[in-house]
């Protein structure tokens, strides 16, 4: 396991491979890196997109890869059940509370609408006092400077609290996410 706290880290992101390379080999690099810290992969379970490139660049490089992913969901994303480490739930709920117990921190990576929505949904619960795990944004080529502004902007017009704006933290690259989060790769 890693010298870390962390032994396993929640990757959140797209489902499609998206409009730039970098986004496939940011994937990649979380993927390799958790692999080679000994630090397990939990995702989504997707075969597909920059989600299957993490998981695969991970498992090529030796890492543990647990995924979890709904029944509704096995075909359109290629889950592969054969993996001992996949999980298969009912629902989305399900699948984001499992995916939550099984990690110890949570990097986001670009991705539509269910990694925004997987993103606000944890941010949400650490807000609310359900966890205190660590979020980091990896904000590749710029992808969530939106985010930065819409957050900003809920602060400024009274519906974010200034302690909330830091309860996640934006970096640029993996390596600066994994700096955050104590993993040496």
């Amino acid at each position: 396991m890693s010298e870390t706290s962390i032994d396993a880290v929640c990757v959140f992101c797209g489902a499609r491979d998206g409009a730039r390379p970098e986004y496939l080999r940011a994937a990649e690099q979380i993927g390799t890196a958790l692999a080679r810290a000994g630090v397990d992969l939990v995702f989504g379970g997707g075969g597909i997109g920059i989600m299957g490139a993490a998981s695969r660049a991970a498992r090529e490089h030796g890492g543990r890869v647990v995924g979890v992913i709904p029944q509704s969901l096995l075909e359109r994303e290629g889950g592969r059940t054969e993996d001992p480490d996949m999980h298969v739930v009912e629902t989305m709920h399900e699948r984001k509370a499992l995916m939550h117990e099984l990690s110890d921190a949570f990097v986001v990576l670009p991705g539509g609408l269910g990694t925004y929505e997987e993103f606000f949904e944890i941010l949400t619960w650490r807000q609310l006092g359900f966890h205190d795990k660590p979020i980091v944004v990896v904000d590749t080529e710029g992808y969530y400077g939106p985010l930065r502004e819409i957050v900003s902007h809920g602060a400024a017009e009274g519906f974010i609290g200034p302690r909330d704006e830091e309860l996640f933290t934006i970096v640029q690259s993996v390596d600066e996410a994994l700096a955050v989060l104590g993993i040496d790769a």
